[in-house]
């Protein structure tokens, strides 16, 4: 039995079926794998049985009081005041089954459940409705476009038209910034929503709600050195970050829904600024918030002075993170690689295969991280690779095609390169400077190629926007943890990274430990990737003094 959130007493159970059906459709889309669609499928099934034996409409994990007790205004413990995110979840689950794995029994399960949504809301007045809105309710906006946009029945477009935040998505269009201190969960899946509800009905207000969302939450608020800006679930005030450095900060929802808004504004508009986002909360988020060695996650990615993450467990806590975390790690093949007019963008960098029809002829593209080590198993590679840790990464791609094909290969220069990268095709050079945030298009005939991508990288230093000397150290792309149980200052040159830190070359087996050590401190210490650390207490922002 699960226990936690999903405790047959809680008030938000059920949720993690939503999320696991997610992450099961995407995995079963990626991967063809048929015992998880198998498993999927009967779940479906079941669920079925569940609505009928219900009436044929009402399908969720909790029961229909409370939403009439959320509409009531009562919300304590006893009374829960956010039925909306459990339900959107098996809502969310049925709709992926469908659009992702083909389950058009899941299409049925949905459209019944719409039903009572349609009569229930039909009955409540707009000024009931906004207040109602005003406490969480996930992502319904979201899964009413969905459901809009595939049927196109005016019934579910006045659905979806009763789930508008009027009360946040008017004062963004003002020009306001309502975020400071408001629920992050609840506001950033209604963004998504609303990114949705442009895109089946092109009306240019829901793309402007969107874009003034992401300027309140990101590039007006700044972020932490995570990509983060969250302490305890709430918005923090823009551009001041210094006093909510805390046990609470980077709530692991939060990340994976905002590398999903980044993600449909990187597909309107091609900016590799907003990929240059989702690699930063990919990197020292999503994946600093689950245990590798476990699989757990953590609720949040703690970044006060020694620090220490609080990992969930399989059957105990059973928070939202851990359905989140599910789904997070089945999206990244939508994220890696986009279908363009002229050919194929390259937008992230994670080992991955892509098999492309290209006017009839299928084009197989292939990405691997070269770790630049050689093989110490090997007795002819023993003098391999780079007698100290490189100071780049880099990435090798085949393309093969089963015929000769003409197209171009756009690939990403990420924010962090320390100068242009070096790149070759077939072993010859490409001779283009190439600056941060953009993209190199390599248009050509291919056949069978080689491309080897070298990204330089430095050592960094990325302090808090209102206290400036307080900064944390990035190698490259990767938030570095500093191995402390509490504040350190460190003294060296405050316009070099390099005078604080030194890389430790130790090697194991096949690749470089990514681990620096101080020097010149009084008493030294390690510094690892933030998200290798699973147990340590740890550090991430220092005082950085002239010494």
């Amino acid at each position: 039995c699960h226990w936690g959130w999903e405790s047959p007493t809680s008030p938000v159970r059920g949720q993690f079926l939503g999320h696991w059906l997610s992450a099961a459709a995407r995995l079963y889309q990626a991967t063809g794998d048929m015992e998880i669609k198998s498993k999927a499928d009967s779940i479906i099934a079941e669920l079925e049985r569940c609505q009928k034996a219900n009436g044929g409409e009402w399908v969720a994990s909790i029961p229909e009081k409370y939403l009439e007790w959320a509409l009531q205004g009562r919300n304590g413990d006893a009374a829960p005041g956010v039925p909306h995110y459990v339900i959107h979840k098996t809502l969310m689950g049925l709709w992926d089954m469908y659009e992702f794995a083909g389950n058009r029994q899941a299409l049925s399960i949905l459209l019944n459940f719409a039903k009572w949504f349609e009569r229930w809301t039909d009955k409540i007045s707009q000024e009931e409705m906004d207040r109602l809105l005003d406490f969480e309710t996930g992502g319904m906006l979201e899964i009413w476009a969905n459901l809009y946009g595939e049927t196109k029945l005016p019934e579910h477009l006045e659905l979806m038209r009763r789930y508008e935040r009027h009360n946040l998505f008017d004062r963004l269009l003002a020009g306001e910034d309502p975020l400071t201190n408001m629920h992050a969960n609840t506001t950033v899946p209604e963004a998504l929503g609303a990114a949705r509800v442009y895109e089946v009905t092109g009306e240019e207000r829901w793309r402007q709600i969107v874009e003034a969302y992401w300027r309140c939450a990101v590039t007006n608020r700044r972020h932490f050195c995570t990509g983060g800006i969250d302490s305890g679930e709430i918005w923090c005030p823009p551009g001041r970050q210094a006093a909510r450095l805390g046990q609470k900060t980077h709530e692991h929802c939060v990340a994976y829904n905002m590398v999903r808004l980044a993600e449909f504004l990187f597909r309107w508009t091609g900016d590799a600024a907003y990929a240059d986002y989702m690699e930063r909360n990919i990197d020292n988020g999503i994946l600093a918030q689950q245990n590798y060695l476990t699989g757990m996650p953590a609720y949040y990615l703690p970044l006060e002075p020694g620090a220490q993450k609080n990992w969930g467990t399989p059957t105990e806590t059973f928070w939202c993170c851990h359905g989140s975390v599910a789904q997070a790690h089945t999206v990244y093949e939508s994220y890696i690689y986009y279908q363009t007019e002229e050919g194929i963008t390259l937008n992230q960098y994670i080992p991955s295969e892509l098999v492309w029809d290209h006017s009839g002829s299928s084009v197989k593209i292939r990405q691997e991280i070269d770790r630049q080590a050689g093989n110490t198993q090997e007795l002819s590679c023993l003098n391999a690779g780079s007698t100290e840790r490189p100071r780049s990464i880099r990435i090798n791609l085949t393309v093969d095609c089963e015929q000769s094909s003409e197209f171009t290969l756009n690939v990403r220069i990420p924010w962090w390169v320390s100068k242009s990268p070096a790149i070759s095709i077939n072993g010859e050079s490409l001779s283009e400077s190439l600056a941060p945030s953009s993209y190199c298009g390599i248009h050509r005939t291919w056949n069978h190629d080689r491309i080897s991508i070298d990204f330089p990288k430095s050592l960094t230093f990325y302090p808090l926007t209102d206290q400036p000397d307080m900064a944390a150290f990035m190698d490259g792309p990767i938030v570095l943890a500093g191995l402390c149980d509490g504040e350190r200052t460190l003294y060296g040159n405050q316009s070099k990274p390099e005078s604080f830190l030194r890389p430790i070359d130790e090697r194991h087996w096949t690749f470089w430990q990514p681990e620096y050590i101080t020097q010149n401190q009084n008493a030294n210490f390690r510094f690892m990737p933030l998200y290798l650390v699973t147990d340590e207490k740890y550090t991430v922002y220092f005082p950085i003094k002239a010494k």
